[in-house]
């Protein structure tokens, strides 16, 4: 799933429960049940295996994502203002909501070799669920859009 997704429903999670003991762990926990529900992005470790790295359109449209997540996690949490425990417990959940992709990023951008991390990668690709790009899009602004309601 795209991060902008994973973002907002951390967020999310965090402005209706703002208790950081049960928050966090329930933004980390919905990264993986959002990548069960059918999606798509660009498909990172095929096409690192297949050319040896990742491509520039894809980078781009990768920027563009967490772009557009940062914007989004920063208007959740801004909105939680005055009360900066509360913002910042809302930023930290969507941090954490995306946080397995990020253990990632080294295998991907900085060709790491780490067992522990190659692991990580065939675990997050074996709970992936992947379809076509319209329906998998769709999906994943449904997603968005419900947890915005959810939000209020």
């Amino acid at each position: 799933m795209l991060e902008t997704p994973h973002v907002v429903v951390g967020a999310a999670i965090a402005t209706k429960i703002p208790n950081p003991l049960i928050a966090l762990p329930l933004a980390l926990a919905s990264h993986f049940v959002l990548d069960m529900v059918p999606h798509w992005n660009p498909h990172l470790n095929l096409e690192k295996n297949k050319t040896g790295k990742i491509g520039a359109g894809t980078n781009f449209f990768i920027a563009a994502d967490v772009a557009l997540s940062l914007m989004l996690g920063f208007a959740i949490a801004v909105k939680a203002l005055p009360n900066t425990s509360h913002a910042l417990i809302i930023l930290l959940s969507a941090f954490v909501a995306v946080l397995p992709d990020l253990v990632e990023a080294p295998y991907y951008y900085l060709n790491s070799k780490s067992r522990s991390i190659q692991k990580w990668v065939e675990f997050q690709k074996a709970i992936q669920s992947d379809t076509s790009i319209l329906l998998g899009l769709i999906t994943q602004f449904a997603t968005v859009i419900a947890a915005f309601v959810w939000i209020g």
